[in-house]
């Protein structure tokens, strides 16, 4: 039985039936409200282990509840609800502290799996990060295949850290970015890009059809170390 808690802000009663009835039956312990006000007020007042929220809400939208549960600190994971083809408001949610999202119209079982790994994640801190054949040992600054030391530079082993601490969340390219170039001048996106190319060929059995570091068309990266 599961005793995560669930807060779903949602203002299409339907939907918002459908995705209580879907998590109870999942065992989660689900709290809803249909308006941003209340959300967010249910958000900040009980901090719920998982927040499932809608973007486009009345009264209060998604991104200020975002925004007001990262300036409290809260660190629970927020599973964003967006419209299909919106990149722009998606990347917004991101930069404003959301974890992940799915697009309307989604799958129940993919919208489950997705809030499975968030909340399986979070808050892990390990010294140590298996996927694969592979082991990043955080403390020792190594990454092993097979058993067989890899070699990365600074900037690679940076990255791949930043990915598996943050496995199962989509990440912008700018929060790729700030994390691993800090205030470097004469960077872009591509920086970005390139890294992951070069690290993707010392990590995946196949550099072209990527396994673990995935790629979110517009936006980023996600990175997911299966089972």
């Amino acid at each position: 039985m599961n005793s995560a808690t669930v807060l779903i802000i949602e203002d299409d009663p339907a939907l918002l039936r459908g995705l209580k009835d879907n998590f109870e039956a999942q065992g989660y312990l689900v709290r809803t409200a249909n308006n941003g006000q209340k959300g967010l007020d249910a958000a900040l007042n009980e901090p719920p282990d998982l927040l499932l929220l809608d973007l486009m809400l009345p009264k209060v939208n998604g991104y200020e509840i975002c925004r007001a549960a990262r300036a409290r600190k809260l660190d629970f994971p927020i599973l964003m609800l967006t419209a299909k083809g919106q990149e722009e408001d998606i990347v917004r949610g991101l930069e404003l502290g959301a974890d992940d999202y799915v697009t309307k119209p989604f799958g129940i079982r993919e919208l489950l799996a997705r809030a499975r790994a968030l909340l399986r994640r979070q808050g892990t801190e390990a010294a140590e990060h298996c996927f694969g054949d592979c082991r990043l040992d955080a403390a020792a600054h190594k990454l092993h295949r097979a058993g067989a030391e890899v070699a990365l530079t600074a900037k690679e082993f940076r990255l791949l850290e930043f990915f598996v601490k943050r496995a199962g969340r989509a990440l912008t390219r700018d929060s790729i970015l700030d994390a691993v170039w800090g205030g470097e001048v004469l960077v872009t996106d591509r920086s970005v890009d390139r890294c992951v190319t070069t690290l993707r060929a010392k990590i995946e059995a196949d550099p072209h059809n990527p396994q673990f570091i995935q790629t979110i068309r517009d936006i980023g990266y996600r990175f997911e170390p299966g089972p």
